[in-house]
């Protein structure tokens, strides 16, 4: 029997079944999947088809037919528009339950593991105003008011915003009033069309437990008239704000920071307490945007390791030592690998802060250091990119064979691709998968896999 041609802009009626990883609600019927935004299971909704597929096609909302008991009033009046957040529709516990299926889909489907040892996803303590940092594209309305805030879903168009709901809440005041500031100085924004203007973004940052807080301008080039008596009113303005900078990008690019940043006015850099230690974090530095969840998913791992004092410890794509540094204090020898030599410049500095001795780190590219240790670790921790690892790592595991892998993951795919590999031929085996909550509102869902040699 043939199906149904489906077209283009066709109305359709859909019952939501699932949610996929990227966030959208999942609906099947004739034998094809329909993906629809701002949906979720249990919902019955009538679709418009936006691309078709021979398989499965894209739909948008048009009318709730039957709603979910697991949708929810978002806390966000531009929800509906903004690409920022996925969930704000769907009530907190499912969008636990949803992570967690998501992590069990993808390690059966893509990793081939019958069964895997998923445990609940470590909830947030607050699914809202938890963001340590936000980074907002800049805008002219059509009257050419200056404009911040996210894409609105699969466009290019500026939602802006005065405030947000997941981001730190003290960050409101400085996002609502920057936006006043840039107006006042009369700084051209950046148009990413015709490659003009100058100011192309405002990144606010600030430590969750000191309430230290950065300001950075992403602009196209340096010459930005009366930045210096702007960044001075600013720190004069925010008792809290301890710095300001410039970050220049000049490439057309998506891409947010540009290769190099200079420090404005005040300090480069806001003291964060992370783990008991203290840690120096500059506007460019990747440092993960929950501080509490993401102690917490540290505590899992320490809990987990058992660590006795005598191991030797190697942390692949190290970052400023996050992660590193408070597992050093547990082990007799840790190293930190590092691509970029900006984070391992702090990552030294931050163990120099924290005195913590027994502990090396080293610039390189990851598949390029770990085949030339020539120390036999007895753990070794992966936290790479969304991208997962490249093969050369896999493969120098594979042959070095160390006791134990720890595997953190933010994107699920490239963990359960590579977690596959790492465990054929029965070479390693997992013993337990800690899911985390470090994005609540989202789709993203951080991944914990402890893996122990056969």
């Amino acid at each position: 029997m043939s199906k149904t041609v489906w077209q283009q802009g066709e109305l359709i009626e859909v019952a939501i079944t699932d949610l996929s990883d990227a966030g959208d609600g999942v609906g099947r019927t004739d034998e094809r999947v329909v993906f629809v935004p701002d949906t979720v299971s249990g919902d019955r909704a009538l679709v418009r088809l936006v691309h078709v597929k021979p398989n499965y096609a894209h739909g948008k909302l048009i009318q709730l037919l039957q709603s979910s008991p697991h949708r929810i009033r978002p806390s966000c009046i531009v929800a509906d528009k903004c690409g920022g957040c996925q969930w704000q529709h769907i009530d907190y516990e499912y969008q636990l339950e949803a992570k967690r299926n998501q992590v069990i889909q993808a390690l059966e489907h893509i990793g081939g593991f019958l069964k895997p040892p998923v445990d609940p996803v470590l909830a947030a303590p607050s699914p809202l105003g938890y963001r340590n940092k936000a980074t907002y594209p800049l805008g002219t309305s059509h009257t050419g008011q200056v404009q911040a805030g996210y894409y609105e879903k699969g466009s290019h168009q500026l939602i802006n915003l005065n405030q947000c709901p997941v981001q730190d809440p003290r960050l409101n005041p400085l996002l609502l009033e920057a936006k006043q500031d840039i107006q006042k100085q009369g700084w051209q924004i950046y148009n990413e069309q015709r490659h003009t203007g100058l100011v192309r973004h405002l990144s606010l940052r600030i430590g969750r437990r000191t309430g230290e807080m950065l300001l950075t301008l992403v602009v196209k080039d340096w010459n930005l008239p009366l930045i210096q008596h702007q960044a001075q009113e600013w720190l004069k303005r925010y008792p809290q704000l301890v710095g300001v900078s410039l970050n220049c990008n000049s490439h057309r690019t998506n891409a947010i920071f540009g290769p190099q940043t200079r420090c404005i006015a005040g300090l480069s850099y806001l003291r964060e307490q992370f783990a008991g230690l203290e840690f120096q974090v500059r506007p460019d530095t990747f440092f993960q945007v929950y501080t509490e969840t993401a102690e917490a998913l540290l505590k899992v791992i320490q809990s987990e390791l058992n660590l006795q004092g005598n191991e030797v410890l190697i942390d692949t794509y190290c970052g400023i030592g996050t992660l590193t540094l408070p597992l050093a204090k547990q082990v007799r020898l840790a190293t930190g690998l590092e691509v970029q030599p900006e984070a391992v410049e702090q990552a030294i500095l931050n163990a120099q802060i924290n005195h913590i001795n027994n502990v090396t780190f080293i610039t390189g590219a990851v598949e390029k250091l770990l085949h030339k240790m020539d120390m036999t670790p007895d753990i070794v921790l992966l936290d790479p990119p969304r991208k997962g690892c490249d093969r050369a790592v896999i493969d120098t595991l594979l042959q070095s064979k160390p006791p134990r892998i720890v595997y953190v993951s933010c994107k699920v795919a490239t963990l359960a691709r590579d977690l596959r590999l790492l465990c054929q031929n029965g070479m390693y085996t997992i013993t337990r998968i800690q899911p985390a909550d470090f994005f609540p509102e989202t789709a993203h869902v951080e991944t914990a896999a402890f893996l122990v040699r056969v």
